[in-house]
């Protein structure tokens, strides 16, 4: 059980924990009440014997058809309160979510439509990293000879090295695309909507979803397939082996994403192997990624940082990534974090927590450093500082604004405080910070921060303030030049 200390949630935990249930004490307090708005199911027991049926529903609810949050409001007055236990209904524990199939002429249909595609692409999101469709999407990949293209929480599902992945070559897959099989992705903002210019205006989608109101949201698809990822794709299997299909090696699309594949890769590497102080965002990431053990559960949140490291910090194993999500929301990072430290911790898994922060969005909720310390969950911090918000200034130049007038009137709004030592609230707390400048003292101070199982670290690199993505195949999509 994770909560905010104060009336009524320590009286909540100290039950909890008279119970046998442990209690993780946060400190980031956000607006609960609003999550009201957002969640799948909300309710207020009436009365204290109807605790237990609310709690199965909300339960039920989180986990049944799309998972998703669920709202349980217990009232002041409760808190304290007595039931006689034979009022209270036994409520047994609900039993997995049914998997549900496809219609089987929605299949047909699908395939008719897939084998057709001159320029196939399967988008893998998180909707099948969480209904545990691994093993079903690697040999629908490997035996069809499919490229695919991961979101961000669908990142290893299939390992980001995968031969067929062309994440690399993003841009490019989604606007030539003819046919797109969505793998539980949605066509939000973070898939363009699916809508010119990022996609061909005739592309052809084949949507597969658990969630029917989902369906056809922003453009109809050529075949919708609703069901369980896991259960349709092993539906969709069943037809290929039958007719042995494979889609060919040697095509032009292929050879398209490819080349592009490559040439990107040229472009961040020589970005990474420059050898500046201050460092650049490629050069961080470089590092970084040469030294991460490949089972770890990497959390990220920030602008530049997450979407740079998005492309250069590969997941090679399925629910292993955690960032801001569907909303962009920042903050989270650290509360991710404890979570699924905890749960390692729990589970006795020997993995690593690397949590990989912009520095605006680490100041969201920085102080749950102290709870990371408070229970010694060893969580390496990474915090990716260019003073700001996309861009920042040097300490001179922050200093020469400061001489020019009110820094509230002259300080553009996306600055923050210049080199500011995060890594000394995290020794405050008792756990190791670093302030990192050049490659060297990156590559040091992560390295003993991965051998330390006692404490939380935090690493603060300082690198360039104008530091910035490469230029973007579309140029709106590079917003760091605010």
């Amino acid at each position: 059980m994770f909560g905010i200390v104060g009336v009524p949630v320590i009286e909540v935990a100290m039950a909890a924990q008279a119970s046998g249930i442990k209690y993780v004490g946060m400190r980031n307090e956000q607006a609960v009440e609003a999550c009201r708005l957002y969640s799948k199911f909300s309710a207020r027991p009436s009365s204290l014997d109807m605790i237990s049926s609310v709690v199965e529903k909300a339960v039920r609810t989180s986990m049944y058809g799309r998972p998703g949050a669920v709202y349980v409001d217990i009232s002041g007055d409760m808190v304290n309160a007595k039931v006689d236990r034979s009022r209270v209904r036994e409520v047994p524990c609900c039993p997995p979510p049914p998997v549900s199939m496809a219609d089987h002429m929605a299949i047909t249909e699908a395939l008719a439509v897939l084998k057709g595609a001159k320029r196939p692409l399967l988008i893998i999101g998180k909707g099948a990293a969480h209904g545990r469709a691994e093993g079903a999407l690697r040999e629908l990949v490997e035996g069809c000879g499919l490229p695919f293209l991961p979101t961000p929480m669908g990142k290893g599902v299939l390992p980001d090295d995968h031969p067929n992945c062309v994440a690399a070559a993003r841009s490019r897959a989604l606007l030539q695309s003819d046919v797109v099989v969505l793998l539980g992705a949605r066509l939000n903002w973070i898939l363009h909507f699916g809508l010119p210019p990022r996609f061909d205006p005739h592309v052809k989608v084949i949507q597969v979803d658990l969630c029917a109101e989902e369906m056809g949201n922003n453009m109809q698809p050529a075949a919708a397939l609703l069901g369980d990822v896991n259960a349709i794709v092993k539906q969709l299997l069943e037809y290929v082996h039958k007719d042995g299909w494979k889609y060919p090696a040697d095509t032009e699309w292929w050879t398209t994403l490819k080349e592009k594949m490559a040439a990107n890769a040229t472009m961040t590497k020589a970005l990474a192997l420059q050898s500046t102080t201050p460092m650049n965002y490629y050069q961080v990431f470089h590092h970084i990624s040469q030294l991460l053990p490949h089972d770890c559960v990497i959390v990220s949140e920030g602008a530049n940082t997450m979407d740079i490291g998005r492309t250069m910090l590969n997941n090679y194993l399925p629910r292993h990534r955690l960032d801001a999500g569907t909303f962009g929301t920042m903050g989270v990072g650290l509360g991710f974090a404890i979570a699924a430290a905890t749960v390692q911790r729990n589970q006795n898994t020997g993995q690593r927590v690397v949590c990989v922060e912009g520095d605006s969005a680490f100041g969201f909720s920085g102080m749950e450093v102290e709870t990371m310390c408070r229970y010694k969950l060893p969580v390496v911090i990474i915090v990716v500082n260019n003073n700001g918000i996309y861009s920042g200034v040097d300490a001179e130049t922050w200093e020469m604004m400061g001489k020019m007038g009110d820094l509230t009137t002259v300080a553009p709004p996306v600055t923050l405080l210049p080199e500011a030592r995060y890594d000394e609230v995290m020794n405050a707390f008792g756990g190791r910070g670093f302030l990192v400048r050049t490659e060297e003292e990156l590559r040091s101070a992560l390295q003993l921060s991965l051998s330390d199982w006692e404490r939380p670290s935090l690493l603060n690199v300082l690198i360039d303030p104008s530091s910035d993505r490469k230029q973007q195949e579309f140029p709106w999509l590079t917003r760091s030049n605010l």
